[in-house]
């Protein structure tokens, strides 16, 4: 199955400046990454991505840049607001505890089939 464009950032929690969140929108392949604002040290990063038409998801490729866990959870444009959102892949680790601490392996690429 072909990749799917995201058509918009729905709403998200912190960018920095530097890296925001449209940096996920930019198809192309010199990616910039999104992080969170200097200032937050909530140490979660939220994003709500509108796809370009509905499909089914058969798995992601998701890059990383500094983040420890990861969770996708999916759900439709035309649900009412009420309705939660159906998790696709559970809370997930990227890196271990003591490469977080040491900066180590803190980028790259993986995929999850769903």
């Amino acid at each position: 199955m072909a990749p799917v464009k995201i058509s918009h950032v729905v709403s998200f929690s912190s960018q920095d400046p530097k890296y925001p969140v449209e940096n996920l929108l930019n198809p192309d392949s010199q990616r910039r990454p999104w992080l969170s604002c200097p200032q937050d040290k909530s140490g979660q990063l939220k994003v709500e991505l509108q796809l370009e038409r509905a499909v089914p998801i058969g798995y992601i490729d998701v890059g990383n840049c500094g983040c420890a866990f990861l969770q996708i959870d999916v759900g439709r444009s035309s649900w009412s607001l009420d309705r939660p959102f159906v998790t696709l892949l559970p809370a997930t680790m990227l890196m271990s505890l003591a490469d977080s601490k040491q900066g180590k392996n803190c980028s790259g690429v993986r995929m999850f089939k769903a």
